[in-house]
């Protein structure tokens, strides 16, 4: 696993499983900004290599997505698809909020159910 930590505390984790599922598990609280969103893309990018892979990304209890953290969740990446994984009705509306604006670089949604997400996401 690796993890990216800004000062005192953790930002994000990121692993490549053994399915070959990527999963980026944002901190609790955390405010995306746009250095946050490159050095995450970047980590998935380094991790994959020349190989594209599925991404669960759990943003249950994000505070906030800056515009340009949004900007660059937006630009193509070694995901394949990405599922957001939220669990309250502000991670909902956090989700809409980028699906609905951004043009995304591959197939999104948002899921309350890890079990629907990671379903979805296996149908490469």
């Amino acid at each position: 696993m690796d993890s990216h930590s800004t000062g005192r505390h953790t930002l994000f984790d990121l692993e490549l499983d053994p399915e070959q599922l990527l999963r980026l598990t944002w901190a609790r609280n955390a405010s995306i900004n746009e250095a946050d969103a490159e050095a995450a893309m970047e980590r998935v990018n380094l991790l994959c290599g020349q190989n594209r892979h599925p991404m669960l990304v759990d943003m249950a209890t994000t505070a906030d997505v800056s515009r340009g953290a949004r900007a660059v969740f937006g630009r193509p990446c070694q995901a394949s698809r990405i599922a957001l994984l939220g669990s309250s009705p502000v991670d909902r509306v956090l989700a809409n909020f980028f699906l609905g604006i951004s043009k995304l670089p591959c197939p999104t949604r948002f899921f309350t159910s890890e079990a629907d997400a990671l379903a979805w996401l296996k149908l490469r």
